[in-house]
């Protein structure tokens, strides 16, 4: 699990593309004090696995499924790339839930200064959107973000300088991709509720009548 505030940018150094898969070679500075084999990191916002790691890098591997769902695939060496360690049990949660399971990605659409902060207007999906509330959570390239404003096509966030510095979001222009995560909560809470995204799905699961006979307040 992750929180979506980066530790550091790294810069990818290598990238080898095989059928269907890629593998990822990332130089940075901050994260190695404790970095191991087999941990994960979140790159972009997207959980690998440190499959092989040197003094100042780390090689991941990179599935189909992932390149689909993400904009990993678009990496190229030199790329900047936001990066963050697993939280550990006794750290400080200062984001929220991040999984590192990209749900899609949005297309960054305008970019506007105002004072020291960045508006940023992000396009997205429907069903990505299903899930996005004002003054909720985002993971964007792996960064938490509040949403300041939102409609039917995509939502806005306001950058503050320090994440605008410590992050490579504010390097992207109009019209390049982002990866993004849900808050993996409103997920569960749809499954629970039985709330149906296809007419043809099966009803069932926690419904406001199930909680009103358990003595629920509705």
């Amino acid at each position: 699990m992750f929180t979506g505030i980066i530790e550091e940018t790294g810069t990818v150094a290598a990238v080898v593309k095989g059928a269907g898969c890629a593998r990822l070679t990332i130089k940075a500075a901050k994260i190695f004090g404790d970095l191991r084999l087999g941990d994960s990191v979140a790159v972009n916002g997207v959980c690998l696995t440190v499959a092989e790691l040197g003094a100042c890098s780390f090689t991941a591997d990179v599935m189909n499924e992932t390149l689909s769902r993400s904009g990993l695939g678009q990496l190229r060496a030199g790329s900047a790339v936001n990066l963050e360690r697993a939280m550990p049990a006794g750290g400080r949660f200062g984001g929220h839930i991040v999984s590192g399971h990209i749900d899609g990605t949005g297309i960054i659409e305008i970019k506007v200064r105002e004072g020291s902060a960045v508006w940023i207007r992000i396009s997205a999906p429907e069903k990505i959107m299903r899930y996005i509330v004002e003054k909720g959570s985002v993971a964007i390239d792996g960064i938490s973000l509040t949403v300041a404003r939102l409609d039917e096509r995509g939502f806005s966030v306001s950058v503050i300088p320090h994440t605008g510095k410590e992050t490579t979001l504010l390097s992207k222009s109009p019209g390049e991709s982002v990866n993004l995560e849900n808050d993996v909560i409103a997920k569960y809470v749809e499954k629970l509720m039985g709330i149906k995204e296809d007419p043809g799905r099966a009803e069932g699961g926690v419904t406001l009548e199930l909680l009103a006979k358990a003595g629920f307040e509705i």
